[in-house]
């Protein structure tokens, strides 16, 4: 499976009775693909998986592969309780859904044992492959990784954790194993900020969040990255990221709640982000529509 661009993670819009706004999903995803991206990931962290149902997560693939169209792959996220994950990948594979990104399991740790056993079920349960997802309380070791990548149906990894030391020797592990078609990302929060280092260790695609909210920002640092443009990555870096990065880390879940209040600044009623998150306050709201407008002026 090929992924040509920047990866969109698209939020999960609610109407004022707290329902999946599907008109407004399909709106959305379809504006922001016009900007390019290199597979849409729908009801993943973004689209916060873990506030939707079973049927809502399957709404909400089902609505995401209609208006892809076939134009790039779309990644469905399953994770959480074990049962839930197994619902949840089935009816992702059913709406349609090209892959399944595994996200951490609900609450409990467990050896790295359990972590492939997890994947693995996953996996069995559904004819769609799996990206895994390493953040949390599933971070998975070198061994981990090697053993996963002689299962076919593992077709990628998405770092979280931020330890490069550790991301360089799954790398390696990988190839080690014969993978050439194992895709790599850079999951980190506002991954702009290390995918230079990401880069550097053979890790070439990365997620933005930013992108669902400000795409024609997102596509320019994306522009800058794959052309070598160090003076313009370095400029959007500076007066956009940063800015945004430092909002973001005031409040927990701000990664998820600052994007779904850029797009209505922007004018796309997507609603506010469900429990436990929390959307911004009017003080911060109006520090996020300057960081946007800030951004806007760099193009």
């Amino acid at each position: 499976m090929a992924f040509d661009g920047i990866l969109f993670f698209p939020v999960t819009p609610f109407d004022a009775d707290d329902r999946v706004d599907d008109e407004l999903l399909r709106r959305h995803v379809g504006t922001t693909m016009e900007h390019g991206p290199g597979g849409v990931f729908p009801a993943c962290g973004t689209g916060e998986f873990h506030a939707l149902s079973t049927d809502e997560a399957a709404q909400v693939v089902r609505s995401t592969v209609e208006t892809v169209a076939g134009r790039v792959p779309v990644v469905a996220g399953a994770g959480g309780p074990l049962g839930h994950a197994i619902g949840v990948a089935r009816a992702a594979a059913d709406a349609g859904a090209d892959a399944l990104l595994v996200l951490p399991p609900y609450l409990v740790g467990g050896p790295q044992a359990g972590l492939i056993a997890y994947v693995e079920a996953i996996a069995a349960a559904s004819d769609l492959p799996v990206v895994v997802y390493h953040r949390a309380n599933a971070q998975y070791s070198v061994d981990a990784m090697r053993h996963l990548a002689r299962n076919p149906k593992v077709i990628g990894f998405k770092d979280g954790a931020g330890d490069i030391g550790t991301e360089q020797l799954i790398v390696r592990a990988v190839a080690e194993e014969g993978r050439d078609d194992f895709a790599f990302f850079n999951g980190l929060l506002t991954a702009e900020l290390t995918q230079g280092a990401y880069r550097g260790i053979g890790v070439p695609l990365y997620s933005s969040a930013a992108f669902a909210m400000i795409p024609e920002v997102a596509a320019a640092h994306y522009r800058a990255y794959i052309a070598g443009d160090e003076d313009r990555r370095l400029q959007l870096l500076d007066g956009f990221f940063r800015p945004l990065v430092a909002l973001r880390d005031e409040t927990p879940g701000f990664g998820v709640s600052l994007i779904k209040t850029g797009l209505r600044l922007s004018g796309m009623p997507v609603g506010g982000v469900r429990a436990p998150l929390v959307d911004p306050s009017p003080a911060q709201e109006e520090r996020l529509a300057e960081i946007l407008e800030a951004g806007r002026a760099l193009l």
